[in-house]
């Protein structure tokens, strides 16, 4: 499943980089991307474990970038 969302207050491509980065290193995910100039992330997962991998991507982006929020 390839799902697309809107990304606000992501502050720098830098960070972007590093969140696509360890997305993709996430079990379960085929391929990420994250988007600095158009402020979004498109996340390629196994259906059966979206969800939860969705919650870890929420993770890592907080990590990297505290003020990022991703509107789903």
């Amino acid at each position: 499943m390839k799902k697309k969302f809107k990304l606000q207050d992501l502050d720098c491509a830098n960070c972007a980089a590093k969140m696509e980065e360890a997305i993709k290193k996430l079990d379960g995910v085929q391929d990420a991307s994250v988007s600095f100039m158009t402020q979004k992330m498109v996340i390629e997962a196994d259906d059966e474990k979206f969800d939860s991998i969705m919650k870890q991507v929420v993770e890592v982006c907080k990590k990297v970038e505290p003020d990022c929020v991703i509107l789903m």
